[in-house]
């Protein structure tokens, strides 16, 4: 690590030095007015120290995506696309030590000779890699793999939903990447085995899962003998479409998928069985308790990990008392609903009608959930056509809606998006978990595909990366509370845009936001006040009108990540104050699209940078420093 570590700091004072010698010169004449060669010298310093921070930023993004070769496929960049990216121990010491002389370098950038722009990108990658640094002292806490997320559903979801086959040399390198799972399932198993020696497993009930989504990958043919009934994996089928639509002669495309076909057998089915023992393995020493209190320091982790996704220094105690006053507050507003609709009962009882009633909810059919879909798009295009009354910087990637594949269906979540890369080549996409229809509303349809669509996370996540002005790396930050802030901040939006006008659609508005505060209280409860899974469950049932199959899903969720469904409520209150400090501070000049676009305009950033710039736009509005 050592070793390691000082060779990133000489890169890093080889790069000063390189700034330095490229620092222009000026001839000064000796009658030269004092005043003008001081003018010179700070412009000249600034410039110099500019240069030298943007090489850092040019030069250690470049090195990022030699690192990450399948981040960089993400982003479009395919020198290295049949790889994925390291899960090895040695490669994740290293990466500490990268970030730790990185952060010594900039640590001795002069901030008072860079412009503001470069101050805050400044500010931004070293808040990163503090960040970064924080969380890695808990690195083996960590969950390599859950139900909801990791390499053995990545695999199959990325090739067939990022993987791109647009000539032979992708279709070679998507080969590559099923025969190089076998390496990088070796490195995986290596952490859980990290993991099982320290005792830092999952919870019991979470293996089952798992191991399903993992059988499934490896199900149906080439992996099985052909027979009547026999379908084609999900990777194979992928392959074997993308492949179909290449204009190339029959015989290079037979032998194309013969290598596929070769490779599947011979590299990916083992690596899945091997995956798939150790998981075995260490489900059979699997805690009974959910939260991560169960872990030695495990109250200093959470704390961290609340810090990590809401960018405050709230406390446990604090998140959860908000999340009770916000719970109570919303409930109030859905008994104005109730009176609306003229619905007679206390809420418990409205709650049981909204589950219970079918005419709010699809057909648990595939004709039910093509029509979900459609509903979907129509409602995302209607909002299409008024994002430019309340936004000036709008998307250019387009935006697919689509539902998540029956592979990992039954063990992901309700709904997610899937962020474009800034060359328009991959639309955004927004997956709805059709799996069980009972748990996706009529009522909630319009707050969930602005949630995840526009104007929620495609708009800023498409906006982010297709800023050009700022530092690759700015377009990529992840900030929870800020993007998941944004996407309730969103669905409230709608509202004043003039979506939500069925009264129960309304109703799907506050239930969904009632769910964020509802997050605040089960996620602190399991894992600072020691709450079951079965506890945490019956808060969700009592106190929101979700489907019973809806709370399982979403305390497994928060039980697998936690602090994570603490940042979305904490970053939409965040967003409306500093909504409503701008509006009282400018009156008549407030311009809803200004404050839009300057939320948006400097990528993903932590809530008090975020409260900084809209103070800062608030000063150039009234023409005062800041």
């Amino acid at each position: 690590m050592t070793t390691s570590r000082c060779a990133q700091v000489a890169l890093y004072i080889a790069l000063t030095a390189l700034a330095a010698c490229s620092k222009p010169t000026q001839d000064v004449a000796p009658e030269a007015n004092a005043s003008v060669e001081a003018g010179v010298t700070e412009q000249t310093q600034q410039s110099s120290e500019q240069a030298r921070l943007q090489r850092f930023f040019e030069q250690s993004y470049a090195e990022d995506m030699q690192r990450y070769p399948f981040t960089a496929s993400y982003r479009g960049i395919k020198d290295q696309h049949d790889q994925w990216n390291s899960y090895a121990e040695a490669f994740q010491d290293e990466t500490r030590a990268i970030n730790e002389a990185r952060l010594e370098f900039l640590n001795a950038i002069d901030a008072d000779q860079l412009d503001a722009d470069s101050q805050l990108s400044l500010s931004l990658y070293r808040r990163d890699l503090e960040r970064r640094i924080m969380l890695d002292d808990f690195r083996d806490q960590d969950y390599v793999i859950h139900q909801f997320w990791g390499p053995h559903t990545t695999v199959p979801s990325s090739l067939i939903n990022i993987h791109q086959v647009t000539d032979v040399a992708d279709a070679e390198a998507y080969i590559g990447r099923i025969r190089n799972v076998s390496v990088f399932f070796d490195e995986v198993i290596e952490q859980l085995n990290i993991r099982t020696e320290a005792g830092l497993t999952l919870v019991d009930w979470m293996y089952p899962q798992i191991l399903d989504a993992a059988k499934n990958v490896i199900t149906g043919a080439p992996f099985e003998a052909a027979g009547e009934d026999t379908e084609d994996s999900a990777i194979w089928a992928d392959f074997q479409e993308k492949v179909a639509s290449l204009d190339i002669e029959p015989a290079q495309r037979t032998q194309l998928l013969d290598a596929a076909k070769k490779a599947l057998i011979e590299q990916l089915q083992p690596a899945y069985q091997r995956l798939i023992a150790a998981i075995e393995a260490q489900s059979d020493i699997a805690a009974s308790d959910d939260g991560i209190w169960r872990f030695e320091n495990g109250d200093v982790y959470y704390q961290t990990l609340l810090n990590w996704f809401t960018t405050t220094e709230l406390t446990a105690d604090e998140i959860h008392a908000l999340g009770l006053a916000n719970v109570a507050r919303l409930q109030e507003e859905m008994r104005g609903v109730m009176a609306e609709v003229g619905f007679e009962g206390d809420l418990q009882a409205f709650f049981a009608e909204m589950r219970e009633n079918q005419d709010l909810r699809y057909p648990n059919t595939d004709e039910g959930r093509e029509q979900y879909l459609a509903d979907a798009r129509a409602a995302i295009d209607a909002m299409s056509a008024k994002l430019p009354d309340y936004f000036g910087l709008l998307p250019k990637a387009p935006l697919k809606v689509k539902r998540v594949e029956p592979f990992r269906e039954r063990s992901a979540g309700k709904a997610f998006y899937q962020s474009p890369p800034p060359d328009g080549s991959r639309p955004g996409i927004y997956y709805a978990n059709l799996y069980d229809m009972s748990a996706m509303p009529r009522t909630d349809l319009e707050a969930l595909a602005f949630h995840e669509g526009v104007p929620g996370h495609h708009l800023q996540l498409s906006i982010s990366a297709e800023l050009d002005e700022v530092p690759d790396f700015q377009r990529y930050l992840r900030f929870t509370a800020f993007s998941e802030g944004w996407g309730l901040y969103s669905e409230y939006l709608a509202k004043e845009m003039g979506f939500y006008q069925d009264p129960y659609s309304e109703f799907g508005r506050l239930a969904m936001e009632l769910w964020r505060a509802a997050r605040l209280v089960v996620d602190t409860g399991l894992h600072s006040k020691r709450w079951t899974r079965e506890e945490a469950i019956d808060y969700l049932l009592q106190n929101t009108p979700n489907a019973e199959w809806d709370c399982v899903k979403a305390i497994e969720r928060y039980i697998a990540m936690p602090g994570q469904a603490t940042a979305y409520m904490i970053g939409k209150i965040r967003i409306l104050e500093l909504r409503d400090r701008a509006q009282q501070q400018l009156g008549d000049a407030f311009d809803i699209r200004e404050f839009h676009d300057t939320v948006l305009a400097s990528g993903p950033v932590p809530l008090d940078v975020l409260a900084a710039n809209v103070e800062r736009m608030i000063a150039n509005k009234q023409g005062t420093a800041i």
